[in-house]
């Protein structure tokens, strides 16, 4: 099919983004940071917005690697396409009311969770948040928030390591893979299971009955979204994470699902909930190769087991799941039932029912050079994502700088947030404690 001159057709995995996306539940994803004062920022904290637009605008015209910032979705012939269309600086970046501190600035980005972005302009927009730096720092926060169709994680990261100061190589094509995750072979295709082979059909055909499986028992982790969200920010050293994590035989990625379930299972005993056994979690997976796609996923399901208080035997037994759930997730490829515009939607219905997952976690390898946007010091960074269908908590991490960043994006009118935070944040020291040995003995 033929489009006008510079359309682009939205691959199945970009144009399901736009599908599912909802007023009540919006699609984006976000970086949040923290700026040092140098640059477009001054020595008392103050942003030169117009400087920082110029070199924005440069960048864009300069990199077709970041042409998504200056496109936008149109529908032609009932397919999805990328069409060229000029961003309003002006509008696009943006400064916004000062706030108190990072509680200040992740109480920005709870509100922006819930506001979607415009589709008669490009799916970005970054804003500058003064007083988000912690006392006596005068330095601005930041929040970079893009629509999940014009990147998931994986590319997310090759966006913003163009967008900074510091690109990536000349040449790379996509992000590192997720931390802990060998880089697996590019192929020529992209790697999606052979749709005519009789064995994809019936494991595809598995995928799409399972969301029908009832594997969660009650909770309150699942339910309709309300409107209130709450963002945690939390963040511990990467390096000291690792050494707690193989004191358990596990990966980053393990200990991160074993805080978090500790984190959900304490949080549920606080609040006088009840706590299933086994809490599913559904993490995404990288897949080899996006073949000009933003988006390109498979998903693993975890069975997370709640009432261990052990971390190291809790490392463990996650561990043993995800060795072998990881390469399948691979091999299958993005879920089928996003792989086509209608077949998206009734997943979008069938989603807000589901008690297939309890909550989400994703990991994703960040840069591990300091960044700069502007001639501002990037001096901290988080990832935040969406929380949709039923599912009321996410949790998300970044690597970035010899840092491990967690976010957490709840449905505070459901979970405490508080509390979440506090439990997040102790089960994080926990696994440092892990690869730490014991202290000396008192003599």
């Amino acid at each position: 099919m033929r489009y006008p001159p510079q359309d682009e057709q939205l691959s199945p995995a970009d144009a399901s983004n736009v599908e599912i996306d909802a007023p009540d539940q919006v699609n984006s994803i976000m970086l949040v940071g923290l700026l040092g004062c140098a640059g477009f920022v001054s020595v008392d904290g103050a942003a030169d917005l117009d400087r920082l637009r110029a070199v924005l605008a440069e960048r864009f015209r300069a990199d077709p690697g970041l042409r998504r910032f200056s496109q936008r979705v149109a529908e032609e012939r009932r397919h999805l396409v990328w069409r060229a269309c000029e961003p309003d600086m002006g509008w696009h970046v943006r400064q916004t009311e000062p706030v108190a501190g990072r509680p200040g600035l992740a109480a920005v980005c709870a509100r922006l969770v819930t506001s979607p972005l415009p589709h008669d302009r490009p799916l970005w927009e970054l804003l500058i948040v003064p007083g988000a730096g912690a006392p006596p720092s005068t330095a601005p926060g930041i929040v970079l928030r893009v629509h999940h169709a014009v990147a998931d994680g994986v590319a997310g990261v090759h966006l913003v390591q163009r967008l900074f100061d510091n690109p990536p190589p000349a040449g790379a094509e996509r992000a590192e893979a997720p931390a802990d995750q060998p880089e697996p072979p590019a192929p020529t295709r992209r790697a999606e299971p052979r749709r005519g082979s009789i064995r994809a059909r019936i494991r595809g055909i598995s995928r799409i009955i399972g969301i029908f499986r009832r594997n969660v028992a009650p909770t309150i982790l699942l339910g309709p979204i309300s409107q209130r969200h709450g963002v945690v920010l939390a963040e511990v050293g990467l390096d000291e994470l690792r050494c707690g994590a193989r004191a358990g035989s596990g990966t980053l990625n393990d200990a991160l699902l074993a805080a978090a379930v500790e984190a959900v299972d304490a949080t549920l005993r606080a609040m006088g909930e009840p706590v299933p056994e086994v809490l599913p979690a559904t993490v995404p997976v990288a897949l080899p190769d996006r073949d000009g796609s933003g988006n390109a996923v498979g998903v693993m399901i975890v069975p997370l087991p709640t009432g261990i208080d052990d971390p190291a035997a809790r490392i463990s037994q996650i561990s043993a799941v995800t060795k072998v759930a990881k390469p399948d997730a691979r091999s299958r490829g993005t879920f089928e039932m996003t792989r086509s515009r209608w077949a998206t939607r009734l997943f979008g219905a069938l989603a807000r029912h589901q008690r297939l997952v309890a909550f989400f976690v994703t990991n994703v390898r960040g840069p591990a050079d300091p960044l700069s946007l502007a001639g501002a010091p990037l001096e901290a960074a988080w990832p935040l994502t969406p929380i949709q269908g039923n599912v009321r908590l996410g949790v998300s991490a970044f690597s970035y700088a010899g840092r491990l960043a967690c976010t957490a994006h709840l449905d505070a009118a459901a979970l405490d947030q508080d509390l979440f935070e506090r439990a997040l944040e102790a089960e994080l020291d926990r696994i440092v404690a892990l690869g730490q040995g014991p202290g000396p003995t008192p003599g």
